[in-house]
C-alpha cells in the first residue's frame, strides 16, 4: 500500500500550486488570453496545461506549508508576477487604443463608438480598427506562444522564494507605461499631422472664400483625407507593431528582474 506522508503532499501542492498562480494570473491581465469573449473555463484549463507542460523545466521550489500564513503569501505573491506580465504587454495594446482615438478624434470619428469585449467598455472605430490589427498581428507573429514563453523564463528571472519585491521594480512598471504611451503618440503623428495641415487649409479656404459652408464642406473632405493617409500607412503598420512587441517582451524582462529583491 502506497502511503504519502504530508511533507510529501506539501510538496506536490506547492509545485503545482505557485506555478500555476504565476501563469493565471498572466491569463487574467495579458492581451486575448483575458478577453471577455474567451470563456472562463478554457482560460484556466490553458492555464493548468501550461504550468503543467512547464513543472519540468522550473529550478528547484523553496519547502513551504501551502496552508500556512507565508505559504498563502508566496501565492498571492505568484499571482502579482503574472499580473505584471500580461500587464506590461497590455500596455502596448493600450498605446494603439490612444492612437486610435487621437486619430479619430481629428477625423471627426470620435462620437462613432463600438462595444469593445477586450475592455468591456464602449471605444471608437478607429481604435476598435487599430486594436483588431494589432491583435490580429500579435497572433500571426505567434505573441500567445511567447508570453507563456516568458512566463517560463520569469521562473528563471525571479524565482519562486519568500522574499518581498524591490521597489524598482514598480518604478520600471511605471516608467515602461510611460515610454509605450509615447510610442502611441509618435505612432498617431503622421495622421494627425495630416490633418492637422487639412485643417489648415480648410481654413485658408474659408478665408478666402466665406461664403464656403465649413461645416457642410470641411468634415467630409477632413474624413476622406485621414482615411486616405490611414491606407497608404498600413503598409507600415506591421513593422511599427512588431517594434512595440519586442519593446513590450524586452520591458517584461525589465520589470520582472527588477521586482527582484537580489543584485
Amino acid at each position: 500500500m502506497i502511503e504519502v506522508s504530508s511533507a510529501q503532499l506539501n510538496a506536490w501542492l506547492v509545485g503545482l500550486m505557485l506555478p500555476l498562480a504565476r501563469v493565471l494570473g498572466m491569463i487574467s491581465a495579458a492581451p486575448l488570453f483575458s478577453n471577455g469573449a474567451v470563456p472562463v473555463r478554457i482560460r484556466l484549463a490553458v492555464g493548468v496545461i501550461a504550468a503543467m507542460a512547464i513543472l519540468p523545466a522550473l529550478p528547484p521550489l523553496p519547502a513551504l506549508d501551502p496552508g500556512s500564513g507565508l505559504g498563502l503569501a508566496v501565492f498571492v505573491q505568484q499571482i502579482l508576477i503574472g499580473v505584471v506580465i500580461g500587464f506590461v504587454m497590455r500596455l502596448v495594446f493600450a498605446a494603439v487604443d490612444v492612437a486610435g482615438e487621437l486619430i479619430g478624434l481629428q477625423m471627426g470619428l470620435s462620437f462613432a463608438t463600438f462595444f469593445d469585449p477586450q475592455s468591456g467598455g464602449q471605444t471608437g472605430v478607429l481604435a476598435e480598427f487599430m486594436g483588431l490589427l494589432a491583435s490580429l498581428l500579435f497572433l500571426a507573429l505567434n505573441g500567445h506562444l511567447l508570453m507563456i514563453e516568458v512566463v517560463v523564463r520569469s521562473f528563471d528571472w525571479l524565482p519562486i522564494r519568500p522574499e518581498p519585491f524591490a521597489a524598482i521594480g514598480w518604478r520600471e512598471a511605471a516608467s515602461t507605461g510611460a515610454m509605450l504611451f509615447a510610442s502611441g503618440l509618435l505612432l498617431a503623428l503622421p495622421l494627425v499631422a495630416a490633418l492637422l495641415i487639412t485643417n489648415i487649409a480648410m481654413g485658408v479656404l474659408t478665408r478666402a472664400a466665406p461664403q464656403i459652408n465649413l461645416f457642410a464642406v470641411g468634415f467630409p473632405i477632413t474624413m476622406s483625407a485621414g482615411f486616405v493617409v490611414l491606407m497608404l500607412s498600413l503598409d507600415a503598420f506591421a513593422p511599427v507593431m512588431t517594434h512595440f512587441y519586442e519593446q513590450g517582451f524586452e520591458a517584461i524582462a525589465v520589470v520582472v528582474q527588477a521586482l527582484s529583491s537580489t543584485p
